[in-house]
């Protein structure tokens, strides 16, 4: 075990309202001096809570063990449904009604194997909506989708709420997380590894087939139940020691909790994970005290955590609004040249041709019209009016960009991200400069995402 991390497991009945201080404790250890021990603990955390001076995401008011326990934060909330076609199967945005605080961080939730979010997911939504976050909760392009393609969904439905969205103007898009459950658990590890501007991940049960977080510098909180037979408390265990040293991590086994914990109403689960989401995505650190050191045991069997829990540091100046370049207002396309980040060219149709199949590639910017591009609230890349961004249809990765007559058809939308990235929401593959190339006349092709230079994309 490392000096900074806590491992802690929950003392008997008697002494369950004590707060372990960072080091291991075993049944039947009881001292009466903690008492005293942990009343100096929460004078002292007292002094590090953030004030809206000095946070401009900080969010709701001071909270409280009733509070973060409630099936309800103060904040009221709304709905709105969202259909299929945006690179995932449709799903539900939940967000607060209050625009007098500024935009709020988002949170995209996937359910399970075969699972439904109806079914499995939709009990949470405005249950953490009314704690300051816009949520999405989907479902997937098939029920039978793995880890891996339910971590790109995870991505594009961030995309879409953060662009696209009728509520896209709440939402802060710098802040963004994720969650699932098993299978959808294993996504939010993907689409960590995917995108590490992530500010955090969260996953309940993981079944992380496709991938373990030995490189993730995405902030993670890992869930497992005890009598769970599926994603044994081990396999989860064994997750959660993988993540590399320096990413901020925590892992909670819920006492006789099966692999269906999250599919119904959880409050041991919510006052633990809104308190995260907090921490990580505001930098509120006002709730650092219910992790650092855990304050409610009930129904914990074990605790493990890099406390104190650093989130990344806010800006000391309150925005009202997203200031992020990827928001498009109805009927307003976004138009310009978009730079690669590495090579400093333009994403150019080979010799200004207008013909269908023309491809695309690197070429020193001129701002002619072969390099002027329009992203539309359909989520097409358009060049000359008519003509489309556009992968063949069933396309791998490898494939040479190239345009085509616009026909609203799913293998021409896209989505440019907060990261710099421009994914294809059909295959979740990004735009690259072939083998990381800068020189003119450098292929365009996509790939899959890897957060590299040579899929970073400007906008101007």
């Amino acid at each position: 075990m490392s000096g900074n991390e806590s491992a802690l497991h929950a003392p008997p009945e008697a002494v369950r309202s004590r707060r372990p201080v960072g080091r291991l404790w075993r049944y039947g250890i009881a001292l009466a001096a903690a008492t005293v021990t942990v009343a100096a603990l929460t004078v002292a955390g007292g002094t590090q809570q953030a004030t809206g001076a000095d946070n401009p995401y900080q969010r709701g008011p001071d909270p409280t063990p009733a509070s973060v326990s409630a099936n309800r934060g103060t904040f009221a909330t709304a709905q709105v449904s969202v259909p299929a076609g945006n690179g995932f199967g449709g799903g539900v945005i939940y967000y607060p009604t209050d625009t007098s605080q500024g935009t709020f961080a988002a949170i995209a939730v996937v359910p399970g194997y075969t699972a439904t979010w109806a079914a499995e997911g939709a009990w949470m939504g405005p249950w953490l909506a009314s704690f300051g976050f816009v949520v999405i909760g989907i479902d997937t392009n098939s029920r039978n989708d793995w880890d891996n393609a339910r971590g790109t969904q995870l991505l594009a439905a961030l995309d879409y709420l953060t662009q696209r969205s009728s509520v896209r103007d709440r939402v802060d898009a710098s802040r963004t997380a994720v969650m699932g459950h098993s299978m959808g658990g294993g996504g939010a590890a993907n689409a960590s590894l995917q995108r590490p501007s992530l500010k955090t991940a969260i996953g309940l049960a993981p079944a992380s087939f496709s991938q373990n977080l030995t490189t993730t510098k995405v902030p993670t909180m890992l869930l497992s139940g005890q009598n769970d037979g599926t994603i044994t408390p081990a396999s989860v265990l064994s997750l959660y020691n993988g993540i590399p040293a320096g990413v901020e991590k925590a892992y909670l086994e819920l006492a006789g909790a099966g692999h269906g914990f999250p599919t119904s109403n959880n409050p041991t689960m919510m006052r633990n994970i809104i308190p995260w989401f907090k921490v990580f995505t505001d930098s509120d650190t006002r709730y650092t005290q219910f992790l650092c050191p855990l304050s409610d045991w009930n129904g914990i069997r074990t605790y493990q955590s890099t406390c104190p829990l650093v989130p990344s540091t806010p800006p000391t100046t309150t925005s009202t609004t997203s200031t992020t370049t990827t928001t498009t207002t109805p009927g307003e396309p976004t138009s310009g040249t978009y730079v690669g980040q590495q090579s400093g060219r333009c994403l150019d149709v080979s010799g200004a041709s207008q013909t269908n199949g023309a491809k695309l590639q690197l070429w020193d910017c001129h701002n002619q019209t072969n390099q002027q591009w329009s992203l539309t609230n359909a989520a097409e890349l358009r060049v000359y009016g008519t003509k489309c961004l556009d992968l063949p249809p069933n396309s791998a990765a490898g494939t040479q960009a190239q345009i085509w007559d616009c026909n609203g058809a799913a293998n021409q939308q896209w989505s440019y991200g907060s990261d710099g990235s421009i994914r294809h929401t059909q295959t979740g593959l990004c735009l690259d400069a072939s083998n990381q190339a800068t020189a003119n006349g450098t292929r365009i092709n996509s790939w899959t995402c890897n957060g590299q230079a040579n899929q970073k994309w400007t906008r101007r």
